[in-house]
């Protein structure tokens, strides 16, 4: 069916119920949005494209996995009913959730399905849960603790992590000091990057690793919430939230503009052994160079002359991309293979937007085209008119289903969203 015949069959539908949760309203003359009304919040979505809203009130639900016979895993940051890990089941199959569980006493954010187990992250440990053959939790009472003793200075202190296809497990350390500061200048050399400010390598298959025991595998990066390993690339990808502080530390070299629309918030590939530049430099994604952070020098001007590794792609400042999906299912159109979806958590006030997931595509293992806004209006309201409403959603954790739908979690409203075409 071509695309005038299917807008002039549209037109005849006008609006669509699909559910008590989704609605798709229909104009022939323009590009056919998917809207999903949730608790007052319109989502929108590309032409083709179903939200509904599969859990809500469930705390705040950071990161999301989703297991090979479709139970859906979300790990908390705060304990609601005393428990971290909530899990969504559809028992009879029949595509609406029908029984919840709840184990966990650690809150954390990091969470990942595999074939044999279910892996979690608190704050300062990774566990792992065995699964039977039938892809259930064994035992939720008694994970094994693979790695423990990760600092927590409690700021930026989720520890995100991604697992390749040799049992390597990476994980994300933070850093609770914007800019590696001590005072008004940067700390030389900057002892955070000692145990912080990267992502470390450990084993997924053994036991009881302390800090000591691993790696550190990249460097220079402030706080890299979104972690994924790409199979195509056989690569960790990793997203950066750029520090803030520019005017405010730095008065007489950046105005309140430049505070709000620098540096850029970025996804780096990475190798072992990689320096992405943090604290001594950001990234400006107006003039597409690294620069001279002002702690150590610069002055907005000053291009940074090491060799730091640049991003493979940047976006606005302050988006705060919190979660990172490479899509490899088959639902979704062509175009989604293999490109990677990002949850932003905050707003732009340079796009007057934000709380999105964004989609970028990708062609032999790189950025192909530019970055577009997938799933919109997690607000409730138009950002770019602020108004006395208040926020209902902040998108968080990205996960593909095995049937190749997308799953999203909102820490703020604990919502889990799930997307199909």
């Amino acid at each position: 069916m071509n695309n005038s015949t299917t807008s002039k069959k549209l037109a005849h539908l006008c609006t669509v119920f699909l559910s008590t949760a989704l609605l798709i309203q229909c104009k022939p003359e323009t590009k056919a949005v998917a809207k999903t009304v949730i608790n007052e919040t319109i989502l929108s979505a590309p032409e083709g494209f179903s939200v509904a809203e599969i859990g809500k009130d469930l705390g705040a639900v950071r990161h999301l996995a989703v297991a090979k016979n479709g139970d859906i895993y979300a790990n908390r940051s705060v304990l609601k009913d005393s428990a971290a890990v909530i899990v969504l089941k559809d028992t009879d199959n029949n595509g609406t959730i029908d029984e919840q569980q709840q184990f966990s006493k650690l809150p954390g954010t990091g969470i990942l399905a595999t074939d044999d187990y279910i892996y979690t992250s608190s704050n300062t440990a990774v566990f792992r849960y065995r699964l039977n053959e039938n892809h259930e939790i064994i035992d939720t009472d008694t994970p094994e603790k693979l790695v423990d003793g990760l600092i927590d200075m409690g700021v930026d202190n989720a520890k995100p992590f991604t697992i390749d296809n040799d049992n390597n497990l990476y994980v994300t350390i933070g850093s609770w000091n914007d800019a590696c500061r001590d005072g008004d200048a940067g700390m030389m050399p900057c002892t955070i990057l000692d145990s912080a400010g990267g992502i470390w390598k450990f084993k997924a298959d053994k036991l009881n690793q302390t800090f000591a025991d691993g790696s550190r595998y990249a460097t220079g990066l402030k706080n890299s919430v979104g972690i994924d390993w790409n199979f195509k690339t056989n690569s960790i990808f990793a997203t950066d939230h750029g520090r803030g502080g520019l005017h405010s530390f730095y008065p007489d070299v950046f105005t309140k503009k430049q505070d709000a629309e620098l540096p850029a918030e970025t996804l780096y590939e990475l190798k072992e052994g990689d320096n992405a530049g943090w604290p001594k430099t950001y990234y400006d994604h107006f003039k597409n160079k690294r620069m001279l952070a002002p702690e150590y020098g610069g002055d907005g001007e000053q291009v940074a002359e090491e060799d730091y590794l640049n991003p493979v792609a940047a976006f606005p400042a302050h988006l705060a991309p919190n979660d990172l999906l490479f899509y490899t299912g088959d639902m979704f159109p062509d175009k989604y293979k293999n490109g990677a979806f990002i949850a932003f958590h905050n707003q732009s006030a340079e796009l007057k937007k934000g709380f999105f997931i964004a989609f970028i595509p990708f062609k032999d293992g790189k950025p192909n085209g530019e970055w577009e806004i997938f799933l919109d209006n997690f607000a409730g309201f138009d950002l770019a008119n602020p108004s006395e409403e208040t926020l209902k959603h902040r998108p968080c954790g990205l996960a593909q289903g095995p049937d190749g739908a997308l799953y999203v979690c909102d820490d703020f409203g604990g919502s889990i969203f799930k997307v199909t075409y």
